[in-house]
């Protein structure tokens, strides 16, 4: 007899991780690799959360912690609040999560149920829409072009969004990294408000912007979720360890989520990440290096055949519509990786419909890497 397999387990793979299987295969056979793809630091974890991890090991019994996360955590980045975007916010407010992964699945448990529908825009992390279609959620697609920069807009919510019960916005944005000007992201949180929609703000590229820094959700609503982690600017990918600020009607809901899915997130990470707030000026210098990683690809890509990029205005990414040279942007990079060994992320991971003429590249690797891949590109022509 043939067993039950869930429908829910049925989503798309995340494509990124298949080009980054297939680079790991080339290098394991001697070749070398000049890695585009993954949207992850170059860097380790700045030197002072190494320190408070290492005093934690000697220190603490390393046991369950609260579901919520130690106190001094959220205390901590609730001073964040404070200290970068002049928000007050209660501590008992801020949950420490395993991830922002792990603050998606909650917030989306805690505030909608079956069936409920849930806009997000293409082109977007592809996540959203696997983890909304794993948890029987259905998926609205908005979508925006180069003339919205690629974000939704207030616009585009009111017309293609009816009766959506929720939505989830980025900025800055992966794959593009645009932003939301704060005039229009304060409309759309406030329009969110009062249409009853319940919004959820992904926050994790913020600190990595190159002309204005980022506004939170929270400065326009004080009951939005959002969501962050310490993975991006905090250079912390590999310890899972992220946060949500949760509106006060959802709090209960998901302290007992979390409680039972994951009982809480990693006590070691949680000391050590603590410390991350202290150490601004080595984490501002790893911008600094993205910050000319972007300028030189900014000025050199067009001279390698892509000059089609979305406005970079935070995060480390380029997206490139390639439509002048490929309808298939997964065999285009496939290609390009056998022929260079530069590997990069096909559209179709962001944007199913119009994604194979498009492809994103992360340059938060070292400045070298950056300029080697450039060089290659400029020879190689496919």
């Amino acid at each position: 007899m043939t067993l039950k397999v869930s429908a829910r387990g049925r989503v798309p793979p995340f494509i990124v991780m298949d080009v980054l299987r297939d680079a790991n295969a080339r290098a394991a056979t001697g070749k070398d690799v000049l890695h585009l793809e993954v949207g992850q630091p170059s860097t380790g974890a700045p030197k002072g959360v190494i320190v408070a991890a290492r005093a934690a090991l000697e220190r603490e019994v390393l046991g369950y912690t609260d579901a919520l996360g130690v106190p001094a955590l959220r205390t901590a980045i609730a001073a964040h609040y404070r200290n970068r975007y002049g928000v007050a916010l209660d501590p008992s407010r801020v949950v420490a999560t395993t991830g922002s992964s792990a603050g998606f699945i909650l917030a989306c448990l805690a505030a909608f149920d079956p069936g409920d529908k849930v806009a997000i825009g293409f082109p977007g992390y592809p996540a959203y829409r696997n983890i909304l279609t794993a948890l029987d959620l259905v998926p609205i697609e908005l979508t925006a072009g180069v003339e919205e920069r690629y974000q939704i807009t207030l616009e585009r919510l009111r017309t293609q969004g009816r009766g959506v019960d929720g939505l989830i916005i980025a900025s800055p944005a992966n794959p593009t990294g645009t932003m939301i000007p704060p005039a229009e992201l304060k409309a759309i949180v406030r329009h969110c408000r009062a249409a009853g929609i319940r919004l959820i703000s992904d926050e994790i590229y913020h600190g990595i912007t190159y002309d204005e820094p980022a506004a939170t959700a929270l400065a326009f609503d004080p009951q939005a979720i959002v969501v962050n982690s310490f993975s991006k600017y905090f250079s912390m990918t590999g310890w899972r360890i992220g946060w949500m600020v949760a509106p006060d009607d959802l709090a209960r809901a998901i302290e007992c989520l979390a409680q039972n899915l994951y009982i809480s997130p990693p006590a070691l990470s949680q000391y050590a990440a603590i410390a991350a707030f202290e150490c601004r000026t080595e984490l501002d210098a790893n911008v600094a290096h993205y910050a000319e990683n972007r300028a030189l690809l900014l000025r050199e890509l067009p001279a390698a055949g892509f000059d089609r990029l979305a406005p970079s205005d935070g995060a480390f990414y380029l997206y490139a519509d390639v439509a002048h040279r490929t309808n298939d942007s997964e065999e285009f990079c496939r290609q390009l990786l056998r022929d260079t060994g530069i590997a990069l992320t096909p559209g179709m991971d962001f944007d199913p419909r119009r994604g194979r003429a498009t492809l994103r590249l992360c340059y938060a690797g070292s400045p070298a890497v950056v300029a080697e891949a450039v060089r290659r590109l400029k020879a190689w022509r496919g």
